[in-house]
């Protein structure tokens, strides 16, 4: 079908989002789908590939159709063996030209330097071109030794450059020079200016004197060497490998007595801030307001944490910290059994997660309230998500906001990417699920089990459902004295989410055709009946949840785990934020809390500073094991 992105009248390929270093000459080589006999698919009809340079085609290429094949074929006064000879080499000159057709599929082209989109796609046939309907390539209906059906772009590679003829005129170049000298004598102030610039954003502070000439030093090295440009890529390297850019360097002052508490200063605060909501260095205006020690004035602090929180970049603090809170990073590296769910494919997995992060962002955009998160009549779809689902009237690669009308599907709960998570690869897992619940949604982590404790049984398949339901086996398995506590609270929260198999999809029966039992009783004595009633229980105290939310952000915007000293702050947070417990204003609350604004300075023997990761992706401690 016509991917999004790709040009119209097209179908199928990839558009591929490429940064091409240099000026130069660049080869496309694409690759197609083949069998299991090393054979492409698709070649029996006449096809057309297009290559595309930001939406501009660049090369039409013609596949399959006729075949090749010798004149000797064509002599109709040939004796027997002389036709048979001639069938051979028609019969291996097919099998070659099927094998070998996509060897022509390249192109060579001079490209400027810079981001730029290749796209690879076929033209669309109309229904009267196409001698045989078939449905769109999935996973699940692919033969592998089929050739029928239209052929498929399998890779696309893009190798270079050759003949380069200079840098070019990137983003990234464009944003780096922010002078160029005209002539020698304009070198020095101009390198100076540059790299004052580079400073004060790589360092997240005023650059000082000592600062720029460490840096010149390295410049003036490296263009007695060579040119301006490789002058400024020494000290560029200098500035890369620098732990002011490496780290985020609290320090305390000299003679601070151990554990006294004190406010950040306005620099630091500005660079804590940034990467608690942009995982990125402060902006100019950020910065700027810092350098002015305006900062520790409330009014202007607010205004900038809400003026970076409607930033698009604050994209990235949905993606961190759903990515941990959610387990959503765990999604690349579940693989599940391909015979048992052939749907799965990477197609899914990656919807799976986009749909999770788009929901998650649009409680924070449209300034919602957190108990949404699980009780949501919307969510985000895609026709291949929404297939999976089995969500009709969704066409297109495009994800949009779509009503949930099934109840069972509403929030976090109903969504692929939390069930797959917490599933095992041959089946569901009301273990793993109930866990999930306890640590994500509850606060209430159980224990480790003791190092004694046998796994829950399976058969030799590893699908205890042909013998025993997963409820009868952890009946067993509770049989235990020392299983039975943890599992009494682990287990109820995953039998609510029985009802969806391990990749999402909603069942009334499990794999041995049984009725599905996702009744439970919390240990409060609440008792429910299917994710329904075990989502209902869960609203009707909204306290637990906005609570744990909480906890689970400060951890993330803080680095490190939350102590009982923290709590009071949490507290504060959760009660400034009633009765509508909004995402926003409870991060807004984060920035603005007691452990976020201060630190404690480092007690005895600890070292004299505080060092935290300020890579553009910041890892965060995870705020859940």
């Amino acid at each position: 079908d016509h991917l999004d992105g790709l040009p119209l009248g097209t179908r199928g390929g990839m558009a591929v989002d490429h940064q091409f270093p240099l000026d130069g000459e660049y080869v496309i080589q694409v690759r197609l789908l083949r069998t299991v006999i090393d054979t492409i698919r698709g070649l029996g009809e006449p096809h057309q590939l297009e290559i595309s340079l930001d939406g501009e085609r660049v090369r039409l290429f013609a596949i399959g159709g006729e075949q090749p094949r010798p004149d000797a074929f064509e002599l109709d006064d040939a004796d027997e063996a002389a036709r048979a000879a001639a069938r051979r080499a028609a019969r291996d000159a097919a099998l070659g030209y099927s094998m070998n057709a996509d060897a022509a599929l390249e192109v060579r082209l001079p490209v400027k330097a810079g981001p730029r989109t290749v796209a690879v796609a076929f033209l669309r046939k109309t229904s009267a071109q196409v001698a045989t309907i078939r449905q769109p390539l999935l996973r699940s209906n692919i033969d592998p030794a089929d050739t029928a059906g239209p052929p498929h772009v399998r890779s696309v590679a893009i190798g270079g450059p050759y003949r380069a003829t200079g840098p070019g005129e990137t983003p990234s170049r464009r944003r780096l020079f922010v002078c160029r000298p005209d002539d020698a004598g304009e070198e020095p102030a101009c390198a100076r200016r540059i790299m004052a610039t580079v400073a004060r954003r790589a360092y997240r502070r005023p650059v000082t004197e000592a600062d720029l000439q460490v840096l010149l030093g390295f410049y003036e090295a490296g263009r007695r060497a060579g040119t301006f440009e490789e002058g400024i890529g020494r000290a560029l390297q200098r500035v890369l490998v620098s732990p002011e850019f490496l780290f985020r360097i609290e320090r305390d002052a000299p003679g601070i007595a151990p554990g006294k508490v004190r406010p950040l200063g306005n620099l630091e605060l500005a660079s804590r801030l940034s990467f608690f909501l942009w995982s990125s260095i402060p902006d100019d205006e950020l910065l700027d307001a810092a350098a002015r020690r305006e900062l520790s004035q409330p009014g202007v602090y607010l205004r900038q944490v809400r003026r970076m929180l409607a930033d698009e970049r604050a994209s990235e603090l949905v993606r961190n910290f759903a990515g941990q809170w959610l387990q959503l990073r765990n999604l690349d590296a579940v693989e599940m059994d391909w015979a048992l769910f052939p749907n799965f494919d990477d197609g899914v997995r990656l919807g799976f997660r986009r749909e999770t992060e788009l929901f998650v962002e649009s409680i924070l955009r449209e300034k919602r309230g957190v108990m949404e998160l699980l009780t949501a009549d919307y969510t985000f779809l895609n026709e291949r998500l929404a297939r999976h689902y089995g969500v009709p009237g969704v066409y297109g690669d495009r994800f949009r906001r779509v009503p949930v009308t099934d109840p069972n599907r509403r929030g976090l709960l109903g969504h692929g990417s939390v069930l797959t998570v917490t599933s095992r690869p041959n089946r569901t897992s009301p273990v793993l699920r109930g866990k999930w619940i306890l640590m994500n949604v509850l606060g209430a982590p159980p224990p480790d089990p003791p190092a004694d404790v046998p796994a829950l049984e399976e058969d030799a398949v590893g699908n205890h459902s042909r013998a025993d339901t997963v409820r009868e086996r952890l009946a067993r398995h509770r049989r235990n004295p020392a299983c039975a506590g943890c599992h009494a609270l682990i287990d109820p929260p995953g039998f609510a989410l029985e009802n969806f198999d391990a990749v999402g999809r909603w069942r009334e029966v499990d794999d041995a055709f049984r009725p599905i039992d996702a009744a439970g009783t919390l240990p409060d004595g609440t008792a429910f009946d299917g994710v329904v009633g075990f989502r209902n229980a869960l609203a009707a105290h909204p306290e637990r949840f906005v609570t744990n939310v909480t906890e689970k952000l400060l951890t993330y915007a803080l680095g490190r785990g939350l102590k009982p000293y923290d709590m009071p702050a949490v507290r504060r947070i959760v009660r400034g934020a009633a009765p509508d417990y909004r995402l926003a204003d409870l991060i807004a609350g984060i920035a603005d809390s007691i452990p976020f604004r201060m630190r404690r300075s480092a007690g005895a023997g600890e070292r004299a500073g505080s060092e935290a990761p300020a890579a553009a992706a910041q890892p965060q401690q995870e705020s859940a094991p």
